[in-house]
């Protein structure tokens, strides 16, 4: 298959108690799938694009309903090993009003923590492909993750596969002696497009605003100015805006450096959060199909989020939402009216 989108890390089952209630409360738990890389991927299959997820998934009746899942959405799963113990969990509790949300990580020995490197044959899988997008998440689950995310950035980089992070930290996963500054600066160098926050720049790499008090966007500048200093391969920086302090109501937008200008998206308003997890692998998947689209950053930024605003529509991880659907928004035609 030509011109494929490549993605890699593992798919947990996630179960959360009904509504808002919170785990003590619940006595029943809603199922559904997701991770950072697979959202991806699902996101990508909804606007038409080819795309292979390469995981780990134990060789019994709950990983082949993984795979039903995945393939259920138009993802190719091919490449997908078989082998290991489990499959991941984790329980999410949705915040209410200013009470936050909580995540609780079960996925200790799961499929995906043993893997190795030397069991995906990366060369088979990128043949065809011409993007490959990973995340913090893979590296912080285990070393042997690392080293096998690791081994996938090194062959895409020798094909000339244009290859995409999100670092998506996740402070509870890191428990294997390792910290993210000590693992992702040699798996970052060999990245073309980064999205992060100011606060991962400063807490990950050691980077901070220069230059005085010109504001948030300055703030933004300088920090993207040095992140690409610090990582010369990467040619596009993005990095979200998010505001207000209710879990059910926030402003969110976006920016691209290019190395040379800083696009700002449209900030929506979202007032009513359906699920908010999910929404920054929604932008990216948004940015990699703009940018092999429209080959024009802005558009591509404006159409990344205005995916990531829609996600907070969608209940669970995947955003299963249409490109027609996204650019509706981004010309103004959305605002919850009914399409008859």
């Amino acid at each position: 298959m030509k011109n494929t989108i490549v993605t890699f890390g593992e798919i947990m089952l996630r179960l959360s108690p009904p509504r808002h209630q919170r785990f003590s409360h619940a006595t029943s738990l809603e199922v559904v799938y997701g991770g950072g890389e697979s959202n991806v991927a699902v996101s990508l299959a909804q606007f038409g694009l080819p795309v292979e997820y390469v995981t780990r998934l134990p060789a019994h009746d709950l990983g082949d309903s993984v795979l039903t899942e995945l393939r259920r959405w138009g993802v190719g799963t091919r490449h997908a090993l078989r082998g290991g113990e489990r499959v991941g969990i984790y329980f999410y509790e949705k915040g209410a009003g200013h009470r936050n949300g909580k995540v609780v990580y079960d996925r200790a020995h799961s499929s995906m923590a043993t893997i190795q490197p030397g069991m995906v044959d990366w060369k088979t899988v990128f043949a065809g492909a011409n993007w490959f997008h990973w995340t913090g998440i893979t590296p912080a689950i285990s070393q042997s993750a690392a080293d096998a995310c690791q081994e996938a950035i090194e062959v895409a980089n020798r094909l000339g596969l244009t290859v995409s992070f999100d670092l998506s930290y996740r402070k509870n996963l890191w428990q294997y002696g390792k910290s993210p500054a000590e693992i992702l600066p040699p798996m970052v160098t060999g990245c073309d497009l980064i999205l992060c926050s100011m606060e991962d720049a400063a807490v990950h790499f050691g980077i901070f605003p220069k230059g005085g008090n010109g504001g948030e966007t300055a703030a933004i500048e300088s920090v993207c100015g040095q992140l690409m200093a610090r990582f010369p391969k990467a040619k596009k920086i993005v990095m979200t805006r998010r505001s207000g302090s209710d879990s059910a109501a926030q402003g969110l937008g976006a920016v691209l450096f290019d190395g040379k200008k800083l696009l700002e998206s449209p900030v929506y308003q979202i007032n009513q959060i359906v699920d908010r997890v999910g929404s920054g692998d929604a932008l990216m998947a948004g940015l990699i199909y703009g940018l092999l689209t429209y080959a024009d950053d802005q558009r591509a930024l404006n159409f990344g989020t205005a995916a990531a605003c829609l996600k907070h529509s969608v209940p669970g991880d995947m955003n299963l939402v249409t490109v027609a659907e996204v650019e509706a928004l981004m010309v103004g035609q959305g605002g919850g009216r009914v399409s008859r």
